[in-house]
């Protein structure tokens, strides 16, 4: 018996692009988990019309696995629940192919249902889609994109973790390199794979840069009007780079900071609001007179920064990325045209203001990272939240006025007490994500790492 689908997918959609891609055999079909990762099956060309009907049943405990997908039971998600079947059901829209798959492969982003077709809360996608929601019965509706950071590595990792040889002519470069296009041109057949892929993917991927530490790069993204369809560029352009990296022989690395001196990568978010009318309400009517707006949504994120930088900085690598006059940010602050800050009011038309928020390190949950921003913004507006003054100059020397936590267990802490933070993602998706990364404090806490055996074996 057919089901309608709960997400709004239908069987057209699938019908009509099996009609458009005989050459296609199996498809990737892809939930996304508290950490980001993708969740799933590979399934047959013949299964595919079955989804649109029915859905798949998964297992609720893909939802709260931890970074290496073991169980982790203070979730509540596991055999409390007795590890009963969901149903995953296709987002709209996000039916592709695969560049460069023998035999052709095709990829479905899924998310995850109650078998009444209730949204399941502990996915992420939900978190998102319930700001959303609630912005538009505000009459709001936020645009944005991600910047994507990241770096290619050796995948022989014999003599420690070193930047990627380049592909084209396996010449290296330990420099820096930072905005050298000549020194793009090594990675040339690697990056026009990633742009044919993103293209059949329908994502707009834009600028490529060479980063600020050896072997890092940077690709912007389309802004969209949609920040659900944002997250999902974040999130389908990061396994794009993956693979087609994979392809070209070199290791692509979102670790926050992979190479202990050198800078590490964000995942920066610009976003924007706008009216009913499609009116940016962001932008003033004589530039650099701050609209009131834009200034309470400052506010709001600022305020709620501290008890929110788990979802920003989710590991314990993440929290290595954050020193002075690293770019990234060290303190709440908000600036004009300046990136010592982590919350940026960039130069440019005043048609296209928005905040750029940097607090965010690439092996972040981009579904988490939008919507506990939203909410921020949000609060912002409906309190009225001042900003504070502007910080001009050097961020790194500026004395805070609201405190962050100083690591990660701190930041664990503070997600696990926030009201904000648990209203923001929900109540199923806070307790399931503050529980992940409590489980994983433990594991990496009784970890015995080289510095330990450097520092103490012959000292003590």
């Amino acid at each position: 018996m057919t089901t309608v689908s709960p997400s709004g997918s239908t069987l057209a959609e699938a019908e009509d692009f099996l009609a458009r891609h005989p050459e296609i055999e199996s498809f990737d079909i892809v939930l996304t988990d508290a950490n980001g990762i993708g969740r799933g099956k590979i399934i047959r060309r013949h299964e595919l019309t079955g989804l649109y009907t029915s859905g798949r049943h998964l297992p609720i405990s893909i939802m709260g696995l931890d970074i290496v997908g073991e169980d982790v039971h203070e979730t509540g998600l596991i055999w409390d629940q007795g590890d009963g079947d969901m149903r995953a059901w296709p987002v709209p829209g996000t039916l592709k192919p695969l560049h460069g798959t023998n035999p052709p492969r095709g990829e479905l982003l899924m998310s995850m249902y109650h078998l009444d077709g209730a949204e399941m809360t502990s996915d992420p996608r939900h978190a998102l889609s319930r700001q959303v929601r609630a912005m538009a019965a505000e009459g709001l509706h936020p645009a944005g994109a991600f910047e994507l950071e990241f770096f290619l590595l050796d995948p022989d990792t014999s003599h420690g973790v070193r930047p990627a040889a380049a592909v084209l002519d396996g010449r290296r470069s330990d420099w820096t390199e930072v905005y050298s296009v000549d020194h793009l041109h090594g990675m040339e057949p690697l990056f026009s794979d990633i742009y044919r892929a993103a293209a059949l993917q329908d994502i707009r991927a834009e600028t490529v840069i060479s980063e600020y530490a050896p072997g890092q790069y940077e690709l912007t993204l389309h802004y969209r009007t949609d920040v659900m369809q944002a997250a999902d560029d974040l999130i389908r352009l990061k396994r794009i780079v993956r693979m087609q990296a994979r392809r070209h022989g070199v290791t692509a690395c979102f670790m926050a900071k992979p190479i202990e001196k050198y800078a590490g990568s964000g995942m920066h978010f610009h976003v924007s609001l706008a009216d009913g009318r499609g009116r940016n309400l962001f932008a003033e009517a004589v530039e650099g007179q701050w609209t009131d707006t834009i200034r309470h949504a400052i506010g709001g994120m600022r305020r709620t920064m501290g008890e929110s930088m788990l979802v920003f900085a989710p590991h314990a690598n993440s929290w290595r990325r954050f020193a002075n006059q690293s770019y990234a940010p060290v303190s709440p602050s908000w600036g004009v045209n300046n990136r010592s800050v982590a919350l940026r009011i960039p130069a440019g038309d005043v048609a296209a203001r928005r905040i750029e928020h940097r607090p965010s390190g690439v092996d972040a949950n981009p579904y988490l990272v939008a919507a506990t921003i939203l909410a921020g913004l949000r609060l912002g507006l409906s309190e009225q939240i001042d900003p504070g003054p502007e910080t001009v100059g050097n961020g790194y020397d500026a004395r805070p006025d609201l405190p962050i936590p100083g690591d990660w267990r701190e930041a664990i802490r503070a997600a696990k007490d926030s009201a904000f933070l648990k209203d923001a993602l929900g109540a199923d998706m806070h307790r399931t994500f503050t529980a992940i990364k409590a489980a994983e404090y433990e594991r990496v806490a009784r970890w015995i790492a080289d510095v330990d055996y450097a520092l103490y074996l012959h000292n003590v």
